[in-house]
């Protein structure tokens, strides 16, 4: 039975501790967060006190593959203390994926690290946004990335940019669905091309939670990269999550 939880990117915009903000999550269905950057400035003993208290999970956080490769014990040992222990690189830029020898690179370094915290107990995973769904060779860069990799490297699949990509994630799914134990739930609206509250925008949420609930994907992880209200937007995405079932 998947879980579900909240891409703390999403809350950004309250002005609260990273404590208190977990206790706001628990008040909703959500079993879980994704931690992004706020833990760095949260006293990791208190977050992880709130969690126990609360009863949340961690489903994964988003590391900067820099500050793996630059502090990997230290970043290890802050989300072993918070029991998550599935990381996800959130962002490359353009330039890993210019061509198919930078791709071929990407993948390489990627699957490095993965091995690395695979011999520390920890996944590592790697989460797309529209740029990696440009033309390289005979099929996309994200496709080439997932080919060239290896199967210590897991993705985090975003409904909303692969569909601003031009790509299907249904057929993603079909296709990668054992390296893919997380999806974010993301919407997106394709004329503006700008992020959308979940089930408002133009992704086909009941397609891809059939795709998602054949391949067996652990956790299904709310995002809303702009939302106008964070508040409002947690409880909105808690609610439809919610009633997927």
């Amino acid at each position: 039975m998947p879980q579900t939880a909240i891409q703390l990117y999403t809350l950004r915009g309250i002005d609260d501790p990273l404590p208190r903000i977990l206790e706001n999550v628990a008040t909703t269905s959500f079993d879980g967060v994704e931690f992004a950057h706020r833990v760095r400035d949260a006293d990791i003993d208190t977050v992880a006190t709130t969690f126990e208290r609360t009863g949340l999970a961690a489903a994964s956080a988003h590391v900067g593959l820099e500050d793996l490769e630059e502090s990997l014990e230290e970043t290890l040992s802050t989300y072993d203390r918070l029991g998550c222990d599935t990381l996800v690189v959130p962002y490359l830029d353009e330039t890993h994926f210019e061509s198919p020898e930078a791709v071929r690179s990407t993948a390489e370094r990627l699957s490095t690290m993965a091995g690395a915290v695979a011999d520390r107990g920890f996944d590592l995973h790697y989460h797309n946004h529209d740029h990696e769904f440009v033309d390289c060779g005979d099929r996309t860069a994200m496709e080439e990335l997932l080919d060239e990799s290896n199967d210590d490297l897991g993705f985090e699949l975003d409904l909303g940019w692969a569909v601003a990509g031009g790509l299907d994630p249904v057929a993603l799914l079909e296709r990668y669905g054992d390296r893919i134990s997380l999806v974010h739930f993301a919407d997106v609206d394709t004329e503006t091309m700008s992020p959308a509250e979940l089930d408002e925008g133009d992704v086909d949420l009941e397609a891809c939670l059939d795709a998602a609930r054949a391949a067996d994907v652990e956790w299904y992880v709310y995002e809303h990269d702009e939302p106008t209200n964070p508040r409002e937007s947690l409880e909105h995405g808690a609610t439809v999550l919610d009633s997927f079932g």
